[in-house]
């Protein structure tokens, strides 16, 4: 069976911990998109840890850890990633990367951090970390998949210089930095072909015979719907797909093989980057609802940049879970709401005087304002509950009211960091 664990929203939704407590009955976990742009942060018997590279399953010995071939792959930052790991008493993950995943090259960071820099004030909020230049070569198909770091030094030398001439013009005559020079790209790639080595597979023969042998698989999506490349808040969006549907493609599995698709939203919104955000409040409201929420505070797991937050946005996450294809919803980071009287949530739009509770594409999506309504909170902490039934009134007033608005059954509510910090619940739709 295949499950698929995705964003409802901008991401930071706390997907890395449901892969993680999921992950103790799965038998493989795959990251089929995405690369070091963004974190999974898990809290378990070992320590903190923030995932960038590693499936959330790297904890579990008996799980096999697989990046896809729509990963875009930072190989120094995953070899980092493994040896931190395995520094801190976790043991080693059993990983195979996908011979035909993208390489994330040297040069693919360094156009990333130009181009935020001659975009200056209207940049994207790119993390820097070469998503977007590496996705778009594999595009114009002159990136260079993990298979091709084993290619004849002949062929591969010729790939280089064609890339370099390309690369160069953009470099000195646009950015004024530096030129590539193709004999250190030829080393940097020969090192990383050693560093990878010990984990390069045919993945989707892999996963091929896993299903087949009736293994669970778990797919772990990186980012929200509306990052999503294609169905998100474009051109604020990242470099892939980040909905259920491309798990297939990323994975390399068919798509009737998906049977479950776990959709994973906060019970407040929170987004890091630019792009239009419906429901954002700011000032010292904002601040207080920063520094309460996630584990230690709304902050990137990837840049530590303070996150953006704004109140829970039922518009946003029904059609989330809509065009994720959302079969249940686990609702994340409950507790820190505990300190207010009311809390409001966004059950409309306002676009030009004409109420919708439609998502609408970018254009208009700037021009909307909120409709809020507001619920009555549970003032206490609910951390260290673990049944439904010992949960404030108002507090599963607040779930029901949001499963209700997004059409999706909630199953799991979530009221802390912790893999424990879980509670199940019965749907009520």
């Amino acid at each position: 069976m295949v499950k698929a664990i995705v964003g409802v929203n901008w991401g930071d939704e706390g997907k890395g911990k449901i892969t993680d407590m999921l992950a103790s009955q799965a038998d493989v976990v795959v990251r089929f998109q995405g690369g070091s742009n963004a974190g999974h942060t898990i809290k378990n018997k070992y320590g903190k840890f923030s995932l960038h590279m590693l499936p959330s399953g790297a904890f579990y010995e008996n799980v096999t850890c697989v990046l896809g071939n729509g990963v875009a792959l930072n190989i120094p930052k995953l070899i980092d990633e493994i040896d931190g790991l395995t520094s801190q008493g976790v043991p080693a993950p059993k990983l195979l990367i996908s011979d035909r995943a993208q390489v994330v090259m040297p040069y693919h960071v360094l156009l990333d951090g130009y181009e935020e820099e001659r975009l200056a004030g209207k940049s994207f909020g790119s993390t820097k970390s070469g998503i977007a230049p590496c996705y778009s070569d594999k595009a114009a198909k002159i990136g260079f998949q993990v298979n091709e770091l084993f290619m004849p030094e002949k062929e591969l030398r010729e790939r280089i210089e064609n890339v370099c001439t390309i690369k160069n013009t953009l470099i000195k005559h646009l950015y004024h930095k530096p030129e590539l020079d193709p004999d250190e790209l030829y080393d940097t790639m020969m090192e990383y072909k050693e560093m990878v080595k010990p984990y390069v597979a045919n993945t989707e023969r892999f996963l091929s015979d896993e299903l087949k042998a009736g293994k669970t698989i778990l797919l772990e999506g990186q980012l929200g719907s509306m990052k999503d490349l294609d169905h998100g808040i474009y051109p604020m969006v990242t470099s892939s797909n980040t909905i259920a549907g491309n798990g297939a493609c990323g994975a390399g599995i068919p798509p009737y093989e998906i049977k479950d698709i776990i959709a994973v939203t906060k019970a407040y919104s929170s987004a890091v980057g630019a792009g239009a955000f419906v429901s954002e409040i700011f000032g010292d409201e904002a601040d207080e609802l920063r520094a309460r929420g996630g584990d230690g505070g709304e902050y990137g797991a990837t840049t530590g940049r303070p996150r953006r937050v704004g109140w829970y946005d039922c518009v946003a996450s029904r059609y989330g879970c809509r065009i994720q294809g959302a079969t249940e919803v686990v609702l994340t980071v409950l507790d820190p709401l505990g300190y207010l009287d009311e809390i409001p949530i966004c059950t409309a739009y306002d676009i030009n005087g004409k109420i919708t509770e439609d998502f609408p594409n970018t254009t208009y999506l700037y021009q909307a304002k909120p409709v809020l309504e507001k619920l009555p909170g549970w003032k206490c902490d609910i951390t260290g509950i673990r049944t439904w039934d010992e949960l404030p009134e108002n507090c599963k007033a607040y779930v029901d009211e949001i499963e209700r608005r997004i059409g999706v059954p909630i199953t799991y509510v979530s009221n802390g960091p912790s893999r424990e910090d879980i509670i199940k619940r019965e749907p009520k739709i």
